[in-house]
């Protein structure tokens, strides 16, 4: 097991940059390969070493493109390129144009969890309307019980409770016992914000699923700016199911984790983006990402 990196005194760093945009309830069972069979969660097989080869960020870095307030303005029209977000590490979350599911980026991969549960793989020219990314090298790994969501934010307390404004990143992987996750459909119309959507959103559950759990935890204080507390979303091993996570329970996985004091946001230059008169939903937030 490794130790947690030396945290005291470490400043957060954010770089703003802009850039042009660039061209009922179900319960599923999986029937995926057994977890030990797959190796460690945080030791990355050949095509994933590849694909750092093609990673532009430092270790444990994040990058965010727009606002999770721009999403709650309904500001999805164009985004960056899968390709250029696939440059920015080898985990993240985010949604696609016109919010038409959520996004969940896995070792040079991204893939498009769709309503109904169904999953795609996304194009390199899929647009990415926002997104968080981190080139994720865990600064501990252990094996953990998940007895609710909750358990989570303990085990990230554990880790680092000592730092409560930085940000951190984790991956989470094995059976688990259970998973409720929810993905949305899109927008209806041009506009209609995230907070709408929220109320259509498809709910699943999954039993005994193999998976894995990528997430993000931001401080309070960044409400609007990303979503404060957990964000987390998964996909399961046989790339058949995946959303965000809602509740959670496993008797035994793997979680690694890591602490970003170095963020890095880009920011939409698109008309619909400068002109929106942004403002903060922290109740319209909070529901729709619970």
């Amino acid at each position: 097991m490794a130790n947690c990196y030396g945290l005291i005194g470490l400043t957060t760093k954010i770089i703003l940059y802009t850039a042009w945009n660039i061209e009922p309830k179900n319960t599923v069972r999986s029937q995926s390969p057994d977890f030990k069979s797959r190796g460690h969660c945080c030791h990355p097989n050949h095509d994933q070493s590849n694909h750092r080869k093609l990673i532009k960020m430092e270790e444990n870095h994040i990058y965010q493109y727009s606002l999770i307030n721009a999403l709650m303005s309904g500001i999805s029209e164009t985004g960056i390129p899968v390709s250029k977000f696939l440059q920015k590490g080898n985990q993240g979350l985010g949604t696609f144009v016109r919010m038409d599911g959520e996004l969940l980026s896995l070792d040079g991969k991204v893939y498009q969890l769709q309503s109904e549960g169904r999953v795609r793989e996304a194009s390199p020219s899929d647009q990415i309307p926002f997104g968080v990314a981190t080139n994720f090298v865990p600064q501990v790994t252990k094996p953990v019980r998940l007895e609710n969501k909750d358990a989570i934010d303990r085990e990230l307390q554990a880790f680092n409770g000592h730092s409560k404004n930085l940000f951190l990143s984790y991956r989470i992987v094995g059976r688990f016992k259970r998973i409720k996750a929810r993905t949305v459909k899109g927008q209806e119309y041009k506009g209609q914000p995230l907070s709408e959507l929220g109320d259509k959103q498809f709910i699943a559950t999954y039993e005994d699923v193999d998976a894995t759990i990528v997430g993000f935890r931001s401080p309070k204080s960044w409400q609007g700016f990303a979503v404060a507390g957990e964000h987390l979303h998964f996909i399961s091993d046989d790339r058949k199911a995946g959303g965000h996570v809602l509740e959670v329970e496993a008797e035994s996985v793997e979680m690694g984790m890591a602490t970003a004091a170095n963020i890095h946001v880009e920011l939409p230059t698109s008309d619909d983006f400068n002109e929106a008169d942004l403002v903060m939903d922290d109740d319209g937030i909070k529901k729709v990402e619970g």
